[in-house]
């Protein structure tokens, strides 16, 4: 058996700086390039080369560490993918996020703006209410300023018609000054209220004349219960009829005198009727 020597037996580093292509041409004759055939079966002939070497016992641990190596690429890989899987969807929500943003300054710019219309509409509100507040105590003090006036017409148109009656009833000064002081006080309540009644419709007769009534009625027949119930038989009861209906028509008298100066009034303009603006 031929003996073959150890250095003919060590195998040519995988890693070689030079092809097997290369070195088999540059054992050749030949320097053009290799003919498909050749090119094939040299490269399964340095496939098979590197397969024996990979399967070599002393071989082992460095296959074993290439395949460790390749599960950690693709385990890095796959975590390098997830990464950036993950960047975008950072990146996608923080997009949503400064879209989110976006809408939320802009809503807090619509609330402000909505706010400040708001308390612009408060002001004005708060001038307009207090302009009508004051326009409105301003109406009310010409209102009461002319229901004043009206109960002075009233007053001493009344006190002046009722004067001849009390003349001749009273007995004394103190009674006498007695029935004017009444007659003055409710020709003022009359004429107040002859204004509140009469309002506008100063052409209106019947109002004007039955309001002067029920006053009359108001003030004579309070004065007739007494007498008619001290002496309650029919021989006086005519007598007192006779007195009520005179009390009756003395106070109708004073009452439509007021009316008549109230009117005149009215008529001309010296008193405004209620309300003043129409």
């Amino acid at each position: 058996m031929p003996i073959i020597s150890r250095q003919s037996q060590r195998p040519r580093p995988v890693g070689s700086s030079k092809p097997y292509g290369s070195q088999v041409r540059s054992s050749g004759e030949t320097s053009g390039p290799l003919p498909r055939g050749v090119s094939e079966a040299a490269a399964e002939l340095l496939g098979d080369r590197v397969e024996e070497l990979l399967k070599r016992e002393e071989n082992r641990p460095l296959l074993e560490g290439l395949e460790e190596a390749s599960l950690r690429v693709e385990r890095a890989r796959a975590t390098l993918a997830d990464i950036e899987s993950r960047e975008a969807e950072s990146a996608q929500l923080l997009l949503r996020l400064q879209d989110r943003q976006s809408e939320i300054e802009e809503s807090q710019k619509e609330l402000r703006e909505a706010r400040a219309i708001v308390e612009e509409a408060e002001r004005s509100l708060s001038i307009s209410m207090d302009e009508e507040s004051s326009v409105f105590t301003k109406e009310a003090e010409a209102e009461r300023w002319e229901s004043i006036k009206a109960a002075g017409v009233s007053s001493i148109a009344g006190t002046l018609a009722g004067l001849p009656i009390s003349l001749y009833h009273a007995t004394s000064f103190p009674e006498l000054s007695l029935h004017t002081a009444i007659t003055f006080l409710l020709s003022a309540l009359f004429g107040v209220t002859f204004r509140y009644t009469i309002r506008r419709d100063i052409d209106n007769f019947q109002l004007k004349t039955g309001t002067s009534a029920a006053f009359g009625l108001a003030k004579g027949l309070p004065g007739l219960e007494p007498r008619m119930l001290q002496d309650l038989n029919m021989e006086s009861f005519v007598p007192h009829l006779i007195d009520g209906a005179i009390s009756v028509s003395e106070s109708i008298f004073i009452f439509l005198a007021a009316a008549i100066a109230l009117d005149f009034c009215f008529k001309m303009r010296f008193l405004s009727p209620f309300p003043m603006k129409n």
